[in-house]
């Protein structure tokens, strides 16, 4: 029964740092462009994209479209990024074991 004990204890702390690092995944954010920097997509840890910002000179009333492409590309590069900073912070906290279910 000891060893339960233990278990449950140190399954605690994982999740008490799981927790705290949810909290600071979500300050901590990626940047990614698309358009040769002409669209930035800000992204945070929690998979929220934070900004977007379009420069006017790729804003083109008869080509829709290419803006379009050109956001969809940079959100979804962004959401990409900030999976893999996810992914790489809770490696550092589970000492790299893949835990299913987790975040």
């Amino acid at each position: 029964m000891k060893g339960l004990g233990n278990m449950m204890k140190q399954a605690q702390k994982l999740q008490a740092s799981m927790a705290k690092l949810q909290e600071e995944l979500a300050l901590k954010s990626v940047e990614a462009t698309s358009g040769g920097g002409m669209i930035k997509v800000t992204a945070n840890g929690k998979q929220q994209v934070i900004s977007i910002s379009i420069e006017k000179e790729v804003v083109d009333p008869d080509d829709i479209e290419m803006l379009q492409d050109l956001i969809l590309a940079a959100v979804n590069d962004a959401l990409t990024k900030s999976q893999e900073m996810v992914s790489q912070e809770m490696s550092k906290l589970t000492g790299g074991m893949n835990i299913p279910g987790l975040m």
